[in-house]
């Protein structure tokens, strides 16, 4: 590791959570991950969003066409977020309505995932890159049409400083302490993680 390494970890004062084109049509391509898995992953990561209190943005792509609507699990978690339904631009980096929600945050740490993980993530994580964000995808978030095209997307992504992450370990570098919350965020775990619960009925053990 070069002596220059800085390690950058996400903040929950610096974040903001891009969720891209979790759509209706285009989650029918997703084969990386069965649908359950996938579905959950997604959610969960749209609720740690909201469990962090961090900004978050969501938008869509051609959404009158095949793409289709917008997952509306995603839009319960976050009512109030900026939407931002793109007419027609593939990278949503294109779109000057999503760059200014992003830039309007003053945040510069991009948590970013959607669908498809080839284009819809790695199209605007390379852009964002040029304009000195960091960008972190989130892989078990982000879907596409084969295991061979995600690794060859996130290696490309990967060569040119987007940092890897799942969501679960997006939730633990942003909490840094069980003690800031041991019960709110293992129920969130839990909820997601169904092995997780074997660990809270544990600790609630203990606490007896």
């Amino acid at each position: 590791m070069p002596d220059s390494y800085q390690y950058k970890r996400l903040s929950k004062d610096d974040a903001v959570v891009l969720l891209i084109d979790h759509q209706a049509g285009l989650i029918s391509l997703v084969q990386d991950y069965s649908p359950n898995e996938f579905k959950n992953n997604v959610l969960a990561l749209a609720e740690l969003a909201k469990f962090f209190n961090l900004p978050t943005i969501l938008t869509t792509s051609f959404e009158n066409g095949p793409n289709g609507p917008l997952v509306p699990e995603i839009k319960e978690f976050h009512p109030n977020a900026p939407y931002i339904a793109r007419p027609g631009q593939i990278n949503a980096w294109d779109n000057e309505d999503f760059v200014k929600a992003i830039k309007d945050t003053g945040r510069k740490q991009l948590i970013m995932a959607g669908v498809v993980t080839d284009v819809c993530v790695a199209f605007p994580a390379l852009s964002a890159l040029e304009e000195d964000f960091d960008v972190f995808a989130v892989t078990d978030a982000s879907g596409t049409f084969s295991k061979d095209v995600r690794d060859a997307a996130l290696l490309r992504m990967q060569g040119a400083g987007v940092q890897m992450m799942n969501w679960f370990s997006v939730a633990c570098e942003l909490h840094r302490d069980w003690r800031n919350d041991i019960e709110g965020l293992g129920a969130l775990l839990s909820k997601y993680i169904p092995n997780y619960r074997n660990l809270m009925t544990s600790y609630f053990a203990t606490q007896k």
